[in-house]
């Protein structure tokens, strides 16, 4: 029976002797949950294997620029006339760079997609999906210094976007759409953002069942590392987002986010994306997707505090003041 060690971060600053820092960031962790599909347990760091531990103390290295000694936040730009949030509003060329313009102010990275991904949203074809990003990522790029990523599932629109400016691609496919994107980064030396689904968008949220929701997602993030590697993405050049939202229940994602520690010990950066999702509106009250920020930074800040390094945001200022503020009231200084 496997074993899965989670770190159970810590941020006090009353950090005792021996405690050992996760990931190089912001966090320590003395104890660990051993996990296993037939029941739990609490460790000592100590009784954690090398290998695992290694990975979980191991600094990540920058991606796009960015290090990660201190939690990153990426802004959402959807040039989509349907995405569940935002969706038109951004869709013009003109609308989509004020609104770049306006989130890097405070934004660390900005992700870019032309397809929505909602539930029950349909495929674009690749030159519409191009249309609608490519240009908007050059414009972005002539007049603003911040790094850009690519949202997208398919080969065609990553190239394009990289001609473009952009400098990293964000598959929420896991890059098991399109069996040429994953080649094309490993060969263009591309850092690469892969995410969990269970399903497309056309039927992801059609009754999606787990065995054990947390070890599966887990389990479906390490074969996809251990293919990108095989292709020649470096692990330092990866970074893995449970996919909250896609293909999973409330259930499944209040449990994701109560043990997010885990997917450390991928030795990867983690992504947490749940800005105005569903569940969010639920358990808030707000059942529309743009009263959803207080929400959607109460559990940015529940990520950041078990060490996420980068956290997917609609509403740029807002979340990046609520973690400006997390870490003065954590350290007890400004």
């Amino acid at each position: 029976m496997r074993s899965y060690y989670r770190p159970i971060p810590q941020s006090d600053p009353g950090r005792p002797d021996g405690a050992l820092t996760l990931a190089g960031g912001w966090t320590w962790f003395d104890r660990a949950e051993r996990i296993t599909r037939e029941g739990r347990e609490i460790v000592a760091a100590k009784d954690i294997p090398s290998e695992v531990l290694e990975r979980l103390t191991e600094p990540r290295a920058p991606i796009a620029g960015l290090g990660f000694d201190a939690p990153r936040l990426m802004g959402i730009l959807n040039v989509t006339p349907d995405s569940f949030s935002d969706g038109g509003k951004f869709i013009a060329p003109e609308a989509a760079l004020a609104q770049a313009q306006a989130m890097a102010e405070a934004a660390d990275l900005i992700d870019v997609g032309g397809e929505s991904t909602r539930p029950g949203a349909l495929p674009v074809a690749p030159e519409d999906e191009i249309a609608r990003t490519a240009p908007v990522i050059a414009a972005i790029r002539s007049r603003i210094d911040v790094p850009i990523s690519i949202d997208t599932r398919k080969a065609a629109v990553a190239q394009a976007a990289i001609g473009a400016g952009a400098r990293l691609v964000n598959d929420v496919a896991g890059f098991t759409y399109d069996p040429a994107l994953a080649p094309y980064c490993a060969e263009a030396g591309l850092p690469v953002c892969v995410m969990h689904a269970q399903g497309d968008p056309q039927t992801m949220q059609d009754a999606p069942h787990y065995e054990d929701v947390l070890l599966d997602v887990y389990d479906f993030l390490e074969a996809r590392i251990e293919a990108l590697e095989a292709l020649g993405i470096p692990r330092a050049h990866i970074i893995v987002d449970p996919g909250i939202g896609f293909g999973k229940t409330q259930a499944h994602n209040l449990a994701l986010l109560a043990r997010l520690g885990l997917f450390h010990a991928l030795g990867c950066a983690v992504l947490l994306g749940a800005s105005r999702k569903k569940f969010i509106g639920t358990i808030g009250g707000t059942p529309e997707a743009s009263d959803r920020m207080p929400g959607s930074v109460a559990v940015a800040l529940a990520g950041i505090a078990q060490g996420v390094q980068i956290i997917r945001a609609h509403d740029v200022p807002e979340t990046r003041a609520a973690m400006r503020l997390w870490g003065a009231a954590t350290t007890g200084a400004a």
